[in-house]
């Protein structure tokens, strides 16, 4: 389609309440940084130090990258279209019916595909909160007060979400981001307290390079730890001046420079405090029985507590103005969204009682989800967007290019990324389905150090369905 007279889609966004760069800043570190760097210690034991840090930086350099083609690409088909937003789906619609033969054939089913990856992704990290925050907070009563099943804790929690899960408007939760930020940053400094206690020399660890082996498990904790796609668009949607999301200095990559500096010295120190020794988790390294470790868990259990609107943010948000109420007409759409929302909750939390160890799966569904949102669909839009004659890929086609690059390594991740979790999933639930939970001692020692390996059991499941923070 030709240009249409420099149509501007910013000039012509109208959100009801809309964010300031600085919530977008905040609401950005709040959907990245979680409990995927605690997972980041092993994937360096993985790794090693230095190539750890390089992997990483890279995988980031092409994660936002993928964000930034995307968020570049819905713009260019709100341009075209003439509409102040384009959503990830109507952008997959639109773009596919500009390209080859074979796009236009399944323009539409394209869209419904977004979407339903979205949701999946975004359901799935909600149910890893419920049963991560569970597991934290069962540590802690467990020690001080009694054991109880995690099943309890799950649905005590589940129904705490309730009123929280209320608040509809991204608006509104800049405030719970920012307390959320401020206390994860505080347990990880806490944290920190334990991880420089007694370091060993440095020597005594993989330098620059880990068990080779094993890189692909890296990148299965870092590529799920980086990006949190349907969040991200949500809050570019929501911003009052989205011309700053993206760019060199844009709010994006100020937030994501901030994650990286971050991760890349949690992970480090982590590794070289505990070596062969560290667990899915960093959380789970350091001691249950003292104060510090156990209000640096209360921080972090907090601050996944308060994450969890913002990630079934984008869920509610496909369901009600996607699906539902999609022309704008239904009766009554705040009262019938409310109790979507509570369903939801109530959905997640049944989900995480029935299964409380979700890892494996998770990280199929995280697989899945990375490597199609974030490196593959992008892409494909862009090349729809300039397949027709009157527009080009550049000098030397070298969009084109980038852009068929950029497949391929999503289809690499996809691959790679669903064979490892197939065959975890084998290795978990296959062999370890006739496991049993022994009853508790009265001895108080006894009964902590039960608690506590049951606790970093479950706790598990963080380390490997967090890698979704697309989440």
């Amino acid at each position: 389609m030709a240009d249409k007279g420099g149509y501007n889609p910013y000039d012509n966004r109208d959100v009801e309440k809309p964010l300031s760069d600085f919530g977008a800043f905040v609401s950005l570190l709040k959907c990245v940084v979680g409990t995927g760097c605690l997972a980041l210690p092993m994937a360096f034991y993985f790794a090693g130090m230095i190539n750890g840090a390089f992997l990483l930086t890279l995988c980031c350099f092409v994660l936002i990258h993928g964000m930034q083609l995307l968020v570049m690409s819905l713009v260019e088909c709100s341009r075209r279209m003439q509409v102040g937003y384009a959503t990830y789906p109507e952008g997959v619609n639109y773009a596919f019916n500009q390209g080859p033969n074979v796009f236009k054939k399944c323009a539409k089913a394209g869209s419904y595909i977004v979407d339903i990856i979205l949701c999946c992704s975004h359901f799935g990290v909600c149910v890893v909160y419920i049963v991560f925050v569970s597991a934290n907070i069962k540590q802690l009563f467990d020690y001080h007060w009694t054991v109880l099943d995690l099943r309890a804790y799950i649905a005590i929690i589940g129904l705490l979400l309730i009123p929280f899960f209320m608040i509809r408007q991204l608006k509104y939760l800049v405030p719970t981001n920012l307390l959320a930020t401020v206390l994860i940053y505080l347990g990880f400094i806490m944290m920190m307290y334990f991880v420089f206690s007694d370091l060993p020399s440095i020597s005594d660890r993989s330098i620059f390079f880990g068990e080779i082996e094993k890189l692909p498990l890296f990148f299965g904790i870092a590529l799920f730890s980086i990006t949190s796609v349907g969040v991200m668009l949500a809050i570019e949607s929501q911003m009052e001046k989205p011309q700053h999301y993206i760019g060199w200095f844009g709010v994006l990559d100020k937030a994501i420079v901030l994650v990286l500096i971050s991760y890349i010295f949690v992970a480090i120190m982590g590794y070289w405090r505990y070596g062969e020794e560290i667990q899915d988790s960093l959380s789970l390294n350091i001691p249950s029985d003292e104060v510090v470790s156990q209000v640096a868990k209360a921080f972090i259990a907090i601050d996944i507590f308060l994450t969890y609107p913002l990630s079934g943010y984008v869920v509610i948000d496909i369901i009600m103005n996607h699906c539902w109420n999609k022309n704008k007409e239904l009766k009554h759409p705040v009262l019938k969204e409310l109790v979507i929302r509570v369903a939801y909750v109530l959905c997640t939390t049944i989900t995480g009682l029935i299964f409380p160890n979700l890892g494996p799966l998770l990280s199929l569904v995280g697989a899945f989800t990375i490597s199609l949102l974030n490196l593959v669909f992008p892409p494909m839009i862009d090349i729809c967007l300039y397949y027709p004659p009157e527009y080009n890929y550049g000098k030397l086609k070298w969009k084109l290019v980038r852009d068929i690059l950029l497949i391929v390594i999503g289809i690499l991740i996809l691959v790679n990324g669903t064979s490892f979790a197939i065959m975890e999933m084998i290795n978990k639930w296959g062999f370890e389905s006739e496991t049993t939970t022994e009853e508790p001692t009265t001895e108080a020692s006894t009964m902590a150090d039960n608690t506590t390996a049951a606790a970093m059991k479950t706790t598990a499941v963080a380390g490997e369905g967090a890698a979704i923070r697309f989440f």
